[in-house]
């Protein structure tokens, strides 16, 4: 499995994955520089190195002081940018010579260093278990071991502009058009509805101005929550490993994916259209709604037209019902570490005090008492419908299986470009992704 290679921004890979926001990137790429320091590296001392994606630091800082203060162990970052991560763990796990004592692993890496990995299944008591969704609990076991501990996990949520939602005008205007009150969808029908409605001239010189939502050629993630949505237990691949994309219920989550921009209800150039651009269009008050990343709703600029003007609620739901796609992270242990038992410790620790987190710049937690607690807290509105999202039956995470980021890039999102273009016929993409993603598995 390689990290994707395509073109495209940072913010992209970042927000592809869902763990860090706009307002972290700035941050995130001066703390990156020359992408990081073995300085505190295994062995030296009574100190921890955690080796993070840039980002990742913010939601591990604060653990890390309290670490630090209770045991007396100092705990040294080493930030890499997204790509420069997967190598590092890739190149040190497999040699068996690591750097780091503890590594904060995207949810879709799992499967591919599990190798490489301590087993931390004494960590995962019951107690531990009902404090966690359940798919972040599947998605944390490889085969019979455990292998990661949730440190953060975000999903898709559905915001929208609430000064358009709530203008009377636009209320009566959409009242005598579609029937019924306008509100935030709660179904895909809805939803088209209220896109074509909101992708209007608003300055009335003749040219579309607004758009009613996005669509996003260049990322995956958005269109499996569809799949989910759309009754299908399982997204790409069924529990024994069978590809099942060119499934009727893929079909019908890749129509409705693309739908908005055949109604002409999203901006032109969606193939190209990543999390980073969709953002942008959101928090400069071009499209009406998106389905973005949790986390989203807390990092909006001051200076955006949008700041303090967003709703937020949980993704429409298909006709299998409500459903969201995790993107978590997780802190993992090398087998190769010589400090096994202060890198079980430090975990732990993490785990206990999950809920500092809540209070970083990304605002996130893994467990229910800190995202149930933080969704208390006035500004904190979207922790609320992300629990909601990550509590849908229909929730699940990733396939389980080493070669899913070449699926993705190889396969996944080049058909989903493809589907953006006039004319494409779904069912033969999905039947040719089929074709590719055996090839890929063998």
């Amino acid at each position: 499995m390689t990290p994707r290679k395509q073109k495209q921004s940072r913010a992209a890979l970042i927000f592809r994955v869902g763990p860090a926001a706009a307002a972290v990137l700035a941050l995130s790429l001066a703390a990156c520089g020359a992408g990081g320091s073995d300085e505190g590296a295994s062995g030296a001392g009574d100190d921890l190195t955690v080796l993070v994606e840039g980002g990742g630091k913010a939601e591990l800082a604060p653990v890390a002081a309290a670490f630090e203060q209770e045991t007396g162990t100092k705990v040294t970052f080493v930030e890499l940018p997204y790509d420069g991560l997967y190598d590092r763990l890739s190149s040190e796990l497999s040699s068996g010579n690591v750097s780091f004592d503890v590594a904060a692993l995207d949810s879709i890496w799992l499967s591919a260093f599990a190798d490489g990995l301590a087993p931390l299944d004494e960590m995962f008591t019951d107690e531990v278990q009902g404090d966690l969704f359940p798919s972040l609990v599947a998605e944390a076991q490889v085969g019979e071991r455990f292998v990661g501990m949730p440190a953060w996990t975000n999903a898709q949520v559905l915001f929208y502009r609430e000064d358009l939602f709530s203008d009377p005008a636009q209320q009566q205007a959409f009242q005598s058009r579609y029937g019924y009150e306008l509100a935030p969808p709660t179904t895909w029908d809805q939803y088209l509805d209220v896109a074509a409605f909101f992708t209007q001239d608003t300055d009335g010189d003749g040219a579309v101005d607004l758009y009613g939502t996005d669509v996003k050629g260049a990322v995956e993630t958005e269109w499996l929550a569809l799949v989910l949505q759309a009754g299908s237990e399982d997204m790409v691949l069924d529990a024994d490993g069978d590809v099942i994309i060119d499934s009727a219920e893929h079909q019908a989550a890749l129509d409705a994916y693309v739908a908005p921009l055949k109604a002409g209800s999203a901006p032109a150039g969606a193939s190209q259209m990543d999390w980073a651009e969709a953002q942008n269009l959101f928090y400069q008050g071009q499209t009406a709604m998106t389905r973005f990343w949790a986390h989203a709703y807390t990092q909006v600029p001051e200076d955006s037209p949008m700041a303090g003007n967003v709703g937020v609620t949980t993704m429409p739901a298909g006709p299998g019902g409500a459903a969201a796609v995790p993107g978590a992270w997780y802190l993992s242990v090398p087998t190769a570490t010589d400090k096994q038992d202060q890198a079980m410790e430090f975990v732990q620790f993490a785990f206990d005090h999950n809920e500092l987190g809540i209070e970083t710049s990304l605002g996130l937690a893994a467990t229910i008492p800190a995202l149930e607690a933080g969704a208390q807290q006035e500004g904190r509105e979207n922790l609320s419908a992300l629990i909601e999202a990550l509590e849908a039956p229909g929730t699940a995470p990733r396939p389980a299986t080493e070669k899913w980021q070449q699926i993705v890039d190889s396969v996944l999102i080049p058909m989903l470009q493809e589907a953006t273009t006039d004319g494409a016929d779904t069912q033969a993409l999905l039947d040719d992704a089929k074709a590719q993603i055996e090839d890929i598995l063998g």
